[in-house]
């Protein structure tokens, strides 16, 4: 890859909005999308893969995928694209994940920031439902596992927003509100800010 990829984590708890204002980040600011649960789930589903059914077990039971199976995914996608700014959707989302992310990835690539989509449980659960309800095709859009997806990204994922906070790098949105254009509004003013 011809100097540092640029990448922005988008974190935040399920149903906060992050495939929706990734997709829209995309279109404007030219970024490459990379959804750390859209790879997992692509390979999970790849026929043959020797990561399928232990991608699967954890997808199901709300738990995280070794680091080294979801850093190794990630970087191939990156390589792929042939492009150098990439939203790095979902991840990290624990201790393990951002300790092997520095192991593998910390020299390769420029962290820009975090950007984080804030929301109550409440408003990420209503999400989340309607979207099964819809048809979404996730096995986790139900009650009880999103119920345990809460609970790890309260105890695993918040830990490592605190890190990015006290090295000054995360940008926190409101995403409560269901208007996604105000929403995104915001988000513009960061990226304009970065590029500038």
């Amino acid at each position: 890859m011809a100097g540092s990829p640029n990448v922005v984590f988008v974190l935040g708890p399920p149903g906060s909005g992050k495939g929706t204002q990734c997709a829209n980040i995309v279109k404007t600011f030219d970024f490459v999308h990379l959804s750390a649960g859209d790879l997992l789930r692509a390979e999970r589903s790849t026929p043959g893969s020797e990561y399928g059914d232990l991608i699967e077990g954890h997808i199901r039971n709300g738990t995280i995928v070794p680091v080294e199976i979801t850093c190794s995914l990630i970087e191939k996608a990156m390589k792929e694209s042939g492009k150098n700014r990439f939203l790095i959707d979902g991840f990290p989302r624990n201790r393990d994940n951002l300790d092997g992310w520095q192991k593998q990835m910390g020299d390769k690539v420029k962290e820009v920031y975090v950007l984080l989509l804030s929301c109550t449980e409440e408003v990420a659960t209503e999400r989340c439902l309607k979207r099964g309800q819809a048809g979404s095709g996730r096995s986790d859009d139900n009650l009880e596992s999103l119920k345990k997806r809460f609970q790890t990204y309260q105890k695993d994922t918040m830990p490592i927003i605190k890190y990015y906070e006290a090295k000054d790098m995360v940008r926190s949105i409101d995403a409560n509100c269901n208007d996604k254009d105000a929403i995104f509004s915001e988000i513009c003013k960061l990226f304009d800010e970065w590029k500038s």
